[in-house]
């Protein structure tokens, strides 16, 4: 009996220090954390809002962690296409995506994705939050909200407005606008608010609804016309621009955020790493310097506050897109 309790405790004691050594790296790892290069991919092209920010968030992150932090576009599918692939690596932190509400509107859009939003993906913070804004070609007869809604109903279905893709916030502005003035206007979706904005530039689309950042540059040198943002208080970037709802659509709001996920199933210690690096970064005096001159807030949610959010998120566009009947062109 005496040897059969001391085999039990030996093999206790062993099953004990293999445990200990399964869960000592993951530890060693979120304190050693980063061991290499990190990179934030944007799943859109480069030049739109979402890069942006990144671009402007890694260059924070890089001297915090003292390891580069390189931007990657890879654009495709309204960001569906990089999700899936981030969904099947491994969780280990140095691969990072940056991306927009489409995250959590495409699964009301797409009935086959191969990865789960909510099980598949650790989120870590909310990045931003983003007004949009309503900006049209200087040779677009329009110059004002009110006169574009005359414009709309005088010529029904002759208005295009461009987007960065089915579903994602800037479309579903126009899908509101649409329905508020009770216009009808046709929707052109793009592979991204970067090429729809080159459309835009060239006045191969008359409008479109971007966020303040993407456009804030070609409103100010004259390129474009802003005539309304979609937030219910005037956009401290652009304080001379009315919002929509100011212009005659009382009630209507339609604003973008941004946030950042790794795979799921990270070791705890590692998200809440990640998530306390990014939460300090975004609240860093240059990083709000910056972020506010693009007309973007940064986040400050805690990550148990952001994971909730993307959860709830989640539930609401599904309804939503469902209500609106909004279908895949």
């Amino acid at each position: 009996m005496q040897i059969l309790k001391n085999y039990k405790a030996r093999l206790a004691a062993a099953a004990l220090g293999i445990l200990c050594g399964a869960v000592a790296p993951l530890a060693a790892h979120a304190q050693d954390f980063p061991t290499q290069p990190v990179k934030i991919v944007v799943p859109f092209p480069a030049g739109g809002t979402t890069d942006i920010l990144a671009r402007q968030m890694a260059k924070e992150l890089g001297e915090r962690w003292g390891k580069p932090v390189i931007v990657d576009n890879k654009a495709g599918g309204s960001g569906t296409i990089f999700s899936d692939q981030l969904a099947r690596m491994p969780a280990d932190g140095h691969t990072l995506m940056l991306t927009a509400t489409h995250h959590v509107i495409n699964p009301g859009l797409y009935k086959n994705l191969k990865y789960d939003t909510r099980t598949d993906f650790t989120p870590l913070a909310q990045v931003a939050t983003v007004p949009n804004v309503l900006v049209v070609h200087p040779s677009f007869p329009p110059k004002s909200v009110q006169q574009l809604v005359a414009y709309a109903k005088a010529n029904p279905g002759k208005v295009n407005f461009g987007s960065s893709g089915t579903g994602g916030a800037n479309h579903l502005s126009g899908e509101l606008f649409k329905l508020m003035a009770g216009v009808e206007m046709v929707h052109i979706p793009y592979k991204g608010a970067a090429n729809a904005l080159t459309d835009l530039l060239g006045g191969q689309i008359p409008m479109m609804f971007d966020s303040v950042p993407g456009v804030l540059q070609h409103i100010q040198s004259g390129k474009l016309l802003a005539l309304g943002v979609t937030s219910l208080k005037r956009s401290p970037a652009l304080p001379n621009v009315p919002t929509i709802d100011e212009a005659g659509l009382k009630g209507f709001e339609a604003t973008a955020w941004f946030g950042l996920y790794a795979p799921g199933r990270m070791d705890p210690k590692l998200r809440d790493k990640l998530a306390g690096d990014v939460r300090q970064v975004l609240q860093s005096a240059n990083i709000r310097s910056q972020f506010a001159a693009l007309g973007a807030e940064p986040g400050s949610m805690t990550q148990a506050q952001f994971a909730s959010f993307v959860d709830a998120e989640l539930t609401k566009w599904v309804k939503v897109i469902s209500d609106a009947n909004v279908k895949i062109d």
